[in-house]
Protein backbone atom coordinates (compact mmCIF):
# COMPACT_ATOMS: atom_id res chain seq x y z
CA UNK A 1 0.00 0.00 0.00
CA UNK A 2 3.03 2.41 0.97
CA UNK A 3 4.56 1.76 -2.58
CA UNK A 4 1.41 2.23 -4.60
CA UNK A 5 0.51 5.88 -2.30
CA UNK A 6 4.48 6.66 -3.19
CA UNK A 7 3.72 5.96 -6.69
CA UNK A 8 1.05 7.91 -7.16
CA UNK A 9 2.47 11.17 -5.27
CA UNK A 10 5.63 10.81 -7.78
CA UNK A 11 3.02 10.60 -10.74
CA UNK A 12 1.10 13.80 -9.32
CA UNK A 13 4.58 15.35 -8.90
CA UNK A 14 5.81 14.50 -12.63
CA UNK A 15 2.38 15.79 -13.60
CA UNK A 16 2.51 19.10 -12.10
CA UNK A 17 6.06 20.00 -11.08
CA UNK A 18 8.07 18.01 -13.82
CA UNK A 19 11.41 19.29 -14.77
CA UNK A 20 13.60 18.66 -18.01
CA UNK A 21 16.88 16.53 -17.00
CA UNK A 22 15.66 15.54 -13.53
CA UNK A 23 13.41 12.25 -12.13
CA UNK A 24 11.79 11.77 -8.67
CA UNK A 25 12.72 8.10 -7.52
CA UNK A 26 11.59 8.19 -4.01
CA UNK A 27 8.36 9.14 -2.09
CA UNK A 28 8.20 8.33 1.85
CA UNK A 29 6.84 9.27 5.21
CA UNK A 30 9.59 11.40 7.44
CA UNK A 31 10.52 10.00 10.13
CA UNK A 32 8.61 11.76 12.15
CA UNK A 33 5.33 10.87 9.84
CA UNK A 34 3.88 14.25 9.68
CA UNK A 35 6.12 14.79 6.66
CA UNK A 36 6.76 13.47 3.03
CA UNK A 37 10.14 13.07 1.52
CA UNK A 38 10.97 12.92 -1.96
CA UNK A 39 14.14 11.90 -3.43
CA UNK A 40 15.20 13.57 -6.84
CA UNK A 41 17.92 12.44 -8.71
CA UNK A 42 19.33 13.69 -12.30
CA UNK A 43 18.40 12.00 -15.53
CA UNK A 44 20.69 9.52 -16.73
CA UNK A 45 22.73 11.08 -19.42
CA UNK A 46 21.77 14.82 -18.94
CA UNK A 47 24.28 17.45 -18.28
CA UNK A 48 24.42 19.94 -15.12
CA UNK A 49 23.66 23.57 -15.62
CA UNK A 50 26.32 26.34 -14.93
CA UNK A 51 24.09 28.54 -11.94
CA UNK A 52 26.44 31.41 -13.38
CA UNK A 53 26.27 31.66 -17.49
CA UNK A 54 23.41 29.07 -17.12
CA UNK A 55 25.09 26.85 -19.76
CA UNK A 56 25.38 23.20 -20.16
CA UNK A 57 28.64 21.33 -18.19
CA UNK A 58 30.52 18.77 -17.28
CA UNK A 59 29.83 17.51 -13.44
CA UNK A 60 32.84 17.74 -10.84
CA UNK A 61 31.42 16.78 -7.61
CA UNK A 62 28.47 16.25 -5.12
CA UNK A 63 27.80 18.12 -2.51
CA UNK A 64 25.70 16.89 0.71
CA UNK A 65 22.05 16.10 0.43
CA UNK A 66 19.94 19.23 0.06
CA UNK A 67 16.24 20.04 1.46
CA UNK A 68 14.29 21.88 -0.25
CA UNK A 69 10.35 22.90 0.78
CA UNK A 70 7.53 22.17 -1.44
CA UNK A 71 4.09 23.35 -1.18
CA UNK A 72 2.32 20.83 1.67
CA UNK A 73 0.06 18.10 0.79
CA UNK A 74 -3.09 17.02 2.79
CA UNK A 75 -1.41 18.31 5.86
CA UNK A 76 2.03 17.27 5.25
CA UNK A 77 4.95 19.55 4.77
CA UNK A 78 6.39 17.69 1.25
CA UNK A 79 10.70 18.23 1.11
CA UNK A 80 12.50 17.35 -2.10
CA UNK A 81 15.88 15.98 -1.22
CA UNK A 82 18.64 15.93 -3.58
CA UNK A 83 22.37 15.96 -3.75
CA UNK A 84 23.32 19.23 -6.01
CA UNK A 85 26.23 18.95 -8.48
CA UNK A 86 29.05 21.27 -8.84
CA UNK A 87 30.24 21.73 -12.28
CA UNK A 88 33.49 22.64 -14.12
CA UNK A 89 32.49 25.67 -16.30
CA UNK A 90 34.80 27.26 -18.32
CA UNK A 91 33.55 30.58 -18.07
CA UNK A 92 32.65 30.56 -14.31
CA UNK A 93 34.73 27.84 -12.67
CA UNK A 94 33.88 25.28 -10.55
CA UNK A 95 30.64 26.20 -9.62
CA UNK A 96 27.29 24.62 -7.76
CA UNK A 97 24.60 23.62 -10.98
CA UNK A 98 21.38 25.36 -11.40
CA UNK A 99 18.12 23.37 -10.25
CA UNK A 100 14.83 24.75 -11.61
CA UNK A 101 12.98 24.26 -8.85
CA UNK A 102 14.92 26.45 -6.89
CA UNK A 103 16.51 29.60 -7.04
CA UNK A 104 20.15 30.34 -5.08
CA UNK A 105 20.04 29.31 -0.86
CA UNK A 106 16.21 29.62 -0.56
CA UNK A 107 15.04 26.12 1.60
CA UNK A 108 11.99 26.86 -0.20
CA UNK A 109 10.64 25.66 -4.01
CA UNK A 110 10.13 28.83 -5.87
CA UNK A 111 6.65 27.22 -6.79
CA UNK A 112 5.73 27.28 -2.73
CA UNK A 113 7.19 31.15 -2.76
CA UNK A 114 4.96 31.94 -5.01
CA UNK A 115 2.22 29.67 -2.92
CA UNK A 116 3.13 31.55 -0.14
CA UNK A 117 3.21 35.23 -1.52
CA UNK A 118 -0.01 35.00 -3.33
CA UNK A 119 -1.46 34.00 0.14
CA UNK A 120 0.29 36.42 2.10
CA UNK A 121 -1.44 38.88 -0.55
CA UNK A 122 -4.99 38.17 1.29
CA UNK A 123 -3.78 37.48 4.52
CA UNK A 124 -1.22 38.70 6.87
CA UNK A 125 2.41 37.26 7.22
CA UNK A 126 1.86 35.74 10.32
CA UNK A 127 -1.39 34.39 9.13
CA UNK A 128 0.22 32.63 6.11
CA UNK A 129 2.75 31.42 7.80
CA UNK A 130 0.45 29.73 10.95
CA UNK A 131 -2.15 28.78 7.89
CA UNK A 132 0.72 26.56 6.35
CA UNK A 133 2.85 25.66 9.25
CA UNK A 134 6.15 27.54 7.85
CA UNK A 135 7.92 31.06 9.94
CA UNK A 136 7.48 34.47 9.12
CA UNK A 137 10.64 34.67 7.63
CA UNK A 138 9.91 31.81 5.38
CA UNK A 139 6.76 34.15 4.44
CA UNK A 140 8.84 37.24 4.19
CA UNK A 141 11.69 35.28 1.85
CA UNK A 142 8.70 34.31 -0.35
CA UNK A 143 7.45 37.73 -1.13
CA UNK A 144 10.86 39.20 -1.39
CA UNK A 145 11.75 36.72 -4.20
CA UNK A 146 8.25 37.57 -5.95
CA UNK A 147 8.90 41.51 -5.53
CA UNK A 148 12.37 41.17 -6.75
CA UNK A 149 11.61 38.78 -9.73
CA UNK A 150 8.47 41.17 -10.27
CA UNK A 151 10.35 44.04 -10.28
CA UNK A 152 13.34 43.16 -12.15
CA UNK A 153 10.59 41.86 -15.40
CA UNK A 154 8.34 44.61 -15.24
CA UNK A 155 7.51 46.85 -18.02
CA UNK A 156 7.79 50.77 -17.71
CA UNK A 157 7.39 51.48 -21.45
CA UNK A 158 3.80 52.40 -21.36
CA UNK A 159 3.21 55.15 -18.86
CA UNK A 160 1.16 58.08 -19.53
CA UNK A 161 0.18 59.39 -16.02
CA UNK A 162 1.64 59.33 -12.67
CA UNK A 163 0.58 60.91 -9.23
CA UNK A 164 2.81 61.69 -6.51
CA UNK A 165 1.83 61.38 -2.83
CA UNK A 166 2.91 60.78 0.38
CA UNK A 167 1.52 59.01 3.50
CA UNK A 168 2.73 58.27 7.14
CA UNK A 169 4.22 55.22 8.32
CA UNK A 170 5.33 56.00 11.41
CA UNK A 171 4.98 57.96 15.02
CA UNK A 172 6.95 60.89 14.70
CA UNK A 173 6.10 62.20 11.29
CA UNK A 174 8.04 59.64 9.01
CA UNK A 175 6.43 59.71 5.28
CA UNK A 176 6.79 57.91 2.70
CA UNK A 177 6.82 59.32 -1.10
CA UNK A 178 4.27 57.07 -3.29
CA UNK A 179 4.54 57.28 -7.20
CA UNK A 180 2.13 55.44 -8.69
CA UNK A 181 0.39 55.01 -12.55
CA UNK A 182 -2.66 56.40 -12.86
CA UNK A 183 -3.62 55.31 -16.57
CA UNK A 184 -7.07 55.08 -17.68
CA UNK A 185 -7.76 51.57 -16.55
CA UNK A 186 -4.88 50.69 -15.05
CA UNK A 187 -3.60 51.95 -12.06
CA UNK A 188 0.00 50.29 -9.87
CA UNK A 189 2.35 51.51 -7.44
CA UNK A 190 5.85 52.48 -9.24
CA UNK A 191 7.49 53.72 -6.49
CA UNK A 192 8.18 53.63 -2.71
CA UNK A 193 10.64 56.38 -1.28
CA UNK A 194 11.85 56.49 1.88
CA UNK A 195 10.91 60.39 3.99
CA UNK A 196 9.24 63.20 1.76
CA UNK A 197 11.98 64.81 0.26
CA UNK A 198 13.59 65.56 -3.06
CA UNK A 199 15.49 63.07 -3.06
CA UNK A 200 13.07 60.33 -2.81
CA UNK A 201 11.26 61.56 -5.43
CA UNK A 202 14.37 62.19 -7.82
CA UNK A 203 14.94 58.63 -7.00
CA UNK A 204 12.06 57.42 -9.19
CA UNK A 205 13.17 59.50 -12.26
CA UNK A 206 16.30 57.87 -11.82
CA UNK A 207 14.75 54.17 -11.69
CA UNK A 208 12.98 54.92 -14.36
CA UNK A 209 15.64 57.38 -16.77
CA UNK A 210 15.44 60.54 -18.96
CA UNK A 211 14.03 58.64 -22.03
CA UNK A 212 10.68 57.38 -20.29
CA UNK A 213 10.40 60.44 -18.01
CA UNK A 214 10.53 62.49 -21.52
CA UNK A 215 7.47 59.93 -23.01
CA UNK A 216 5.00 61.18 -19.58
CA UNK A 217 1.86 63.18 -20.66
CA UNK A 218 0.59 63.91 -17.15
CA UNK A 219 1.40 64.65 -13.56
CA UNK A 220 -0.69 64.88 -10.22
CA UNK A 221 0.69 66.10 -7.34
CA UNK A 222 0.13 68.24 -4.56
CA UNK A 223 1.32 72.09 -3.91
CA UNK A 224 4.32 70.83 -1.94
CA UNK A 225 7.23 73.28 -3.91
CA UNK A 226 10.07 70.41 -4.10
CA UNK A 227 7.78 68.36 -5.77
CA UNK A 228 6.72 71.09 -8.30
CA UNK A 229 10.48 72.03 -9.04
CA UNK A 230 11.22 68.18 -9.59
CA UNK A 231 8.43 67.83 -12.26
CA UNK A 232 9.11 70.76 -13.84
CA UNK A 233 12.52 69.72 -14.55
CA UNK A 234 11.97 65.98 -15.31
CA UNK A 235 8.75 65.93 -16.69
CA UNK A 236 8.91 69.52 -18.20
CA UNK A 237 6.60 68.60 -21.47
CA UNK A 238 3.80 66.76 -18.88
CA UNK A 239 0.72 68.49 -18.19
CA UNK A 240 0.86 69.25 -14.21
CA UNK A 241 -2.56 69.04 -12.84
CA UNK A 242 -2.69 70.10 -9.35
CA UNK A 243 -4.21 67.25 -6.70
CA UNK A 244 -8.22 68.59 -6.06
CA UNK A 245 -8.29 66.79 -2.42
CA UNK A 246 -5.02 68.56 -0.92
CA UNK A 247 -6.93 71.85 -2.35
CA UNK A 248 -10.30 70.92 -0.80
CA UNK A 249 -8.02 69.98 2.39
CA UNK A 250 -6.70 73.14 2.91
CA UNK A 251 -9.63 75.09 2.69
CA UNK A 252 -11.59 72.98 5.19
CA UNK A 253 -7.96 73.76 7.25
CA UNK A 254 -8.47 77.10 6.89
CA UNK A 255 -12.15 77.16 7.57
CA UNK A 256 -11.41 75.61 10.60
CA UNK A 257 -8.71 78.13 12.05
CA UNK A 258 -11.42 80.31 11.32
CA UNK A 259 -14.47 78.82 13.30
CA UNK A 260 -11.88 77.89 16.13
CA UNK A 261 -10.62 81.21 16.73
CA UNK A 262 -13.59 83.36 16.52
CA UNK A 263 -15.67 80.54 18.92
CA UNK A 264 -12.63 81.55 21.27
CA UNK A 265 -13.29 84.95 20.64
CA UNK A 266 -16.81 84.52 21.62
CA UNK A 267 -16.09 83.05 24.77
CA UNK A 268 -13.47 85.82 26.13
CA UNK A 269 -16.11 88.72 25.25
CA UNK A 270 -19.27 86.90 27.16
CA UNK A 271 -21.24 85.92 23.31
CA UNK A 272 -23.45 82.78 23.55
CA UNK A 273 -21.65 80.11 22.33
CA UNK A 274 -23.03 79.97 19.10
CA UNK A 275 -20.49 77.79 17.14
CA UNK A 276 -20.12 74.74 20.24
CA UNK A 277 -20.28 71.51 18.45
CA UNK A 278 -20.47 73.01 15.05
CA UNK A 279 -17.11 71.77 13.42
CA UNK A 280 -18.85 68.76 11.12
CA UNK A 281 -21.41 70.99 10.47
CA UNK A 282 -19.49 72.93 8.38
CA UNK A 283 -16.81 71.03 7.56
CA UNK A 284 -18.72 67.94 5.94
CA UNK A 285 -20.34 67.97 2.40
CA UNK A 286 -24.18 68.71 2.46
CA UNK A 287 -25.19 65.27 1.63
CA UNK A 288 -23.10 63.82 4.50
CA UNK A 289 -24.58 65.96 7.16
CA UNK A 290 -27.08 63.99 9.38
CA UNK A 291 -30.39 65.52 10.08
CA UNK A 292 -29.35 67.29 13.20
CA UNK A 293 -26.51 68.55 11.79
CA UNK A 294 -28.16 69.78 9.11
CA UNK A 295 -30.95 72.30 11.20
CA UNK A 296 -28.10 73.02 13.35
CA UNK A 297 -26.00 74.55 10.12
CA UNK A 298 -29.43 76.34 9.15
CA UNK A 299 -29.50 78.16 12.73
CA UNK A 300 -25.91 79.13 12.01
CA UNK A 301 -26.34 80.31 8.30
CA UNK A 302 -28.83 82.88 10.01
CA UNK A 303 -26.08 84.63 11.91
CA UNK A 304 -23.40 87.07 10.40
CA UNK A 305 -19.98 85.54 11.59
CA UNK A 306 -17.57 84.71 10.17
CA UNK A 307 -17.46 81.17 10.00
CA UNK A 308 -20.74 81.48 8.09
CA UNK A 309 -18.87 83.96 5.63
CA UNK A 310 -15.93 81.39 5.44
CA UNK A 311 -18.28 78.51 4.85
CA UNK A 312 -20.05 80.13 2.37
CA UNK A 313 -17.08 81.46 0.44
CA UNK A 314 -15.63 77.57 0.74
CA UNK A 315 -19.46 75.82 -0.44
CA UNK A 316 -19.15 78.83 -3.67
CA UNK A 317 -15.82 77.47 -4.47
CA UNK A 318 -17.38 73.84 -5.13
CA UNK A 319 -18.91 75.38 -8.23
CA UNK A 320 -15.12 75.73 -10.03
CA UNK A 321 -15.01 71.76 -10.15
CA UNK A 322 -18.41 71.71 -12.01
CA UNK A 323 -16.55 73.59 -15.25
CA UNK A 324 -15.65 71.79 -18.46
CA UNK A 325 -13.89 74.78 -20.36
CA UNK A 326 -10.74 76.26 -18.87
CA UNK A 327 -11.43 79.60 -19.60
CA UNK A 328 -14.80 79.81 -17.83
CA UNK A 329 -12.77 77.73 -15.03
CA UNK A 330 -10.25 80.64 -14.91
CA UNK A 331 -12.78 82.95 -15.13
CA UNK A 332 -14.76 82.01 -11.80
CA UNK A 333 -11.08 81.11 -10.20
CA UNK A 334 -10.21 85.02 -10.52
CA UNK A 335 -13.98 86.02 -9.39
CA UNK A 336 -13.66 83.85 -6.22
CA UNK A 337 -10.28 85.12 -5.52
CA UNK A 338 -11.44 88.79 -6.03
CA UNK A 339 -14.64 88.50 -3.66
CA UNK A 340 -12.21 86.21 -1.07
CA UNK A 341 -9.89 88.86 -1.24
CA UNK A 342 -12.16 91.14 -0.14
CA UNK A 343 -13.56 89.41 2.84
CA UNK A 344 -11.27 90.31 5.28
CA UNK A 345 -10.57 86.79 6.56
CA UNK A 346 -7.28 85.90 7.00
CA UNK A 347 -6.75 82.28 6.28
CA UNK A 348 -9.61 82.09 3.14
CA UNK A 349 -7.00 85.53 1.59
CA UNK A 350 -4.31 82.87 2.10
CA UNK A 351 -5.88 80.11 0.58
CA UNK A 352 -6.93 83.02 -2.42
CA UNK A 353 -2.77 84.24 -2.58
CA UNK A 354 -2.60 80.45 -2.77
CA UNK A 355 -4.63 79.32 -5.82
CA UNK A 356 -3.77 83.24 -7.68
CA UNK A 357 0.11 81.96 -7.94
CA UNK A 358 -0.86 78.00 -9.17
CA UNK A 359 -3.55 79.39 -11.16
CA UNK A 360 -2.12 77.65 -14.55
CA UNK A 361 -1.40 74.12 -12.91
CA UNK A 362 -5.50 74.13 -11.57
CA UNK A 363 -6.59 75.09 -14.89
CA UNK A 364 -4.38 72.31 -15.92
CA UNK A 365 -7.26 69.79 -14.24
CA UNK A 366 -9.78 70.75 -17.37
CA UNK A 367 -7.33 70.98 -20.01
CA UNK A 368 -6.93 66.84 -19.45
CA UNK A 369 -10.81 66.60 -19.84
CA UNK A 370 -10.94 65.75 -16.09
CA UNK A 371 -9.83 62.57 -16.76
CA UNK A 372 -6.75 62.70 -14.05
CA UNK A 373 -7.75 64.08 -10.44
CA UNK A 374 -6.32 62.69 -6.79
CA UNK A 375 -9.32 60.26 -6.42
CA UNK A 376 -7.37 57.43 -8.16
CA UNK A 377 -4.62 58.79 -5.46
CA UNK A 378 -6.32 58.73 -2.39
CA UNK A 379 -7.78 55.11 -2.98
CA UNK A 380 -4.16 54.14 -3.81
CA UNK A 381 -2.97 55.51 -0.65
CA UNK A 382 -5.93 54.18 1.34
CA UNK A 383 -5.49 50.47 0.13
CA UNK A 384 -1.31 51.33 1.37
CA UNK A 385 -2.71 52.01 4.88
CA UNK A 386 -4.62 48.55 4.88
CA UNK A 387 -2.01 46.74 4.05
CA UNK A 388 0.56 48.68 6.92
CA UNK A 389 -2.54 48.40 9.45
CA UNK A 390 -3.21 44.68 8.30
CA UNK A 391 0.18 43.78 9.81
CA UNK A 392 0.37 46.41 12.82
CA UNK A 393 3.02 48.19 11.28
CA UNK A 394 6.45 47.16 9.72
CA UNK A 395 9.57 47.38 11.92
CA UNK A 396 12.17 48.11 9.13
CA UNK A 397 11.49 50.27 6.22
CA UNK A 398 12.74 47.28 3.56
CA UNK A 399 10.14 45.12 4.82
CA UNK A 400 7.20 47.97 4.14
CA UNK A 401 8.79 48.50 0.78
CA UNK A 402 8.42 44.77 0.09
CA UNK A 403 4.66 44.95 1.33
CA UNK A 404 3.54 47.46 -0.90
CA UNK A 405 5.21 46.98 -3.95
CA UNK A 406 3.95 42.93 -3.17
CA UNK A 407 -0.38 44.59 -2.56
CA UNK A 408 0.18 47.47 -5.33
CA UNK A 409 2.82 47.00 -7.76
CA UNK A 410 0.62 44.81 -10.10
CA UNK A 411 4.22 42.78 -10.70
CA UNK A 412 4.66 39.70 -13.04
CA UNK A 413 5.13 36.54 -11.60
CA UNK A 414 7.52 33.21 -12.62
CA UNK A 415 5.86 31.19 -14.31
CA UNK A 416 5.40 27.59 -12.54
CA UNK A 417 4.78 24.28 -14.79
CA UNK A 418 1.08 24.55 -13.16
CA UNK A 419 -1.29 26.40 -11.03
CA UNK A 420 -0.93 25.05 -8.05
CA UNK A 421 -3.91 27.54 -6.78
Amino acid sequence: MKIVRAMELITILNHCHRHRGFVYQHARFGADKKSIEVDVRPREGSAAVCSGCQQPAPGYDHLPERCFEFIPLWGFLVFLLYRMRRVDCRSCGVVVEEVPWGDGKHQLTRAYMLFLARWARKLSWKETAEAFHTSWDQVCDAVEYVVGWGLEHRSLESIRAIGVDEIQYAKGHKYLTLVYQIDQGFTRLLWVGKERTLESFQGFFTVIGEQLAAQIEFVCSDMWQPYLDVIRQKCSRALHILDRFHIVAKMNKALDDVRAAESRKMAQEGHPPLLKKSRWCVLKRKENLTSQQKFRLRDLLRYNLQTVRAYLLKEDFQQFWEYNSPTWAGMFLDFWCHQTMRSRIEPMKKIARSLRAHRTLLLNYFKARKQFSSGVIEGLNNKAKVTMRRSYGFRTFRILELALYHSLGKLPEPELTHEFF
